[in-house]
């Protein structure tokens, strides 16, 4: 089967278009031609009044060989690459000891099923609830101000991609196809086929439960076993010839289990077990991470300076974007987790704090438009003192944001106009703020500190220069986005995975510092559950 790269056509193109350009491009007639499949379908959008239509096909043939020798000059042309995931090993017959996962968000949720799909049997300990209480719990905060520390968008069955936009997509290097792997779980769970091809592809919150659902089933159906409301409260050491050494962990209701394989796949709001890591001596260091508000838009906004006469085509959805300034004080503001047609949602996990995330469902269809605008900050001038600090600045600033939002889970907001102007805000306009419980008017000049106020200021109307409507009055800032990834990292062997100085500890996914994202953390899930599982007494490699 051969890889056509960079087939391009007008968005309108008919059914018929697709395999007449696959003739023209490789100078066949019709009868060569046996199927074709999308691989890949993305658009560019560069000129609104002319947006294209981006083909990655896989096309069998009749004489394959003969056609890739006649375009061996065309770098778009060429053999299908393969994808199909290989399991690095099988778990012995008389399997010694089981692995122990702490966190069911994607990497541990990854981390698991390959481990349980090689016959490990893994034990899932996660500290909040099933996927579908823990909506509930999530909706209690939405509605009525009541928060649930261990039961929220941060903590619970399936992290806190859960609550998001679903994206699957990522810049990680993947030379190993792990994230094919990762798209191919999501479509057997029930996630669209579309994912598999589509460029940028999503799922939203609403499919996201039910997948998380289904992937727990096949767990339990391979032996694994999965603990709801099981915190870790501390790691058992022991010395190992002189190295620190996993021998188990103990559970809030006093429980222990025995492992010396230990995956560690907490999110990056797992403050607590930051903490008790820290005091056992495992080795992390402090990382950038950027902090900043949510801004909304009309969606329509977006899709009109974005898609032009194509806004609303089915094929596009709801416009997204991707913007980064360089400000005069050195400092980056760039939008992060930006969510087409959806909502702010907050996304606390500690009382009296307010922070705000963005959610967006399959449909993308909500009025608004919302992103983080973030400005990103690191450790030495902005939080020095150790790999904590981080998430001292953090609590300070969420904290803070909880108290100009009156105490009572509703955020802080202001209008950009008046952002702009340094003038605080009475009320809202055309763009109605979609986080809740609430959004109060005010003054977000003291939410953050002042080089990131004056970053922000700037980089809206430099954003308004390349998505016109940026900087309307209107438009809305809510406080505060401070978790943007992990403030820390566990540092880890390139080659182990393992803790750089502690056996069995295998740090993993977005909260140990390794990933950004779904897919990425997914993919970290994988390769860790790889690692793992070669350690183990009895594994062998699979011959690839």
């Amino acid at each position: 089967m051969l890889r056509l790269t960079e087939i391009r056509l007008p968005i309108n193109h008919t059914e018929a278009a697709l395999p007449d350009a696959i003739l023209a491009r490789l100078k066949i007639s019709a009868d060569q031609l046996i199927h074709f499949t999308i691989f890949r379908r993305a658009h560019d959008a560069r000129k609104p009044a002319m947006i294209m239509l981006v083909y990655t096909l896989d096309v069998e043939l009749k004489d394959e060989a003969a056609v890739l020798a006649r375009s061996k000059n065309d770098k778009h042309v060429s053999l299908t690459p393969e994808t199909h995931y290989k399991f690095v090993t099988h778990a012995p017959k008389n399997l010694s000891e089981r692995p122990v996962i702490i966190g069911m968000g994607p990497a541990g949720l990854f981390a698991g099923l390959i481990l349980a799909q090689m016959g490990f049997r893994p034990i899932i300990l996660e500290r909040g609830k099933a996927v579908r209480e823990r909506t509930k719990d999530t909706f209690g905060l939405w509605r009525q101000s009541v928060l649930n520390p261990e039961s929220n968008v941060q903590f619970g069955e399936g992290g806190a991609g859960t609550f998001s936009d679903g994206k699957l997509y990522s810049q990680i290097s993947d030379p190993h196809h792990y994230g094919r792997k990762v798209l191919e779980e999501f479509v057997l769970a029930g996630a669209p086929e579309e994912i598999l091809y589509v460029s940028k592809p999503h799922i939203g919150t609403f499919r996201l439960v039910s997948m998380v659902e289904k992937m727990r089933a096949t767990i339990e159906s391979l032996g694994g076993e999965i603990h709801f409301q099981s915190r870790v409260d501390d790691i058992e050491m022991i010395n190992d010839n002189g190295n620190q050494k996993v021998a188990g962990v103990k559970l809030s209701n006093g429980d222990f289990i025995a492992t010396q394989y230990l995956v560690l796949a907490v999110g990056h709001s797992a403050r607590d077990t930051f903490y008790m890591l820290h005091d056992r001596g495992v080795f992390m260091e402090a990382k950038p991470f950027s902090i900043g508000f949510r801004i909304e838009h009309p969606q329509s906004l977006i899709d009109r300076c974005r898609f032009g006469v194509h806004a609303g085509n089915e094929l596009l959805g709801a416009a997204d974007y991707k913007l980064v300034h360089h400000c005069k004080n050195g400092r980056s503001v760039y939008s992060f987790c930006m969510c087409p047609g959806g909502t702010v949602v907050a996304a606390t996990s500690e009382p009296n704090a307010v922070v705000t995330n963005g959610m967006s469902q399959y449909s993308r269809n909500e009025r608004n438009a919302n992103a983080g605008l973030v400005v990103g900050i690191t450790p030495d001038p902005d939080y020095p003192g150790g790999p904590l600090a981080g998430i001292a600045l953090q609590r300070e600033l969420e904290a803070r944001a909880f108290e100009l939002g009156g105490g009572d889970y509703f955020a802080p907001g202001q209008l950009v106009g008046d952002f702009l102007a340094n003038k605080p805000s009475t009320e809202f306009g055309a763009v109605q703020p979609s986080y809740t419980p609430g959004v109060r008017p005010g003054d977000l000049s003291h939410a953050l500190p002042e080089y990131a106020i004056t970053a922000i200021r700037e980089a809206i109307p430099a954003f308004d220069k390349k998505i016109r409507g940026f900087a309307m009055h209107d438009a809305v800032l809510t406080g505060v986005e401070t978790r943007t990834s992990s403030p820390l990292r566990i540092k880890r062997n390139d080659d182990t995975l393992q803790s750089i100085n502690t056996r069995g500890l295998y740090p993993c996914g977005e909260g140990a510092g390794y990933a950004g994202g779904i897919l990425s953390a997914a993919v970290d899930g994988i390769r860790v559950a790889e690692a793992l599982a070669l350690s183990m007494p009895g594994a062998k490699q699979s011959a690839v």
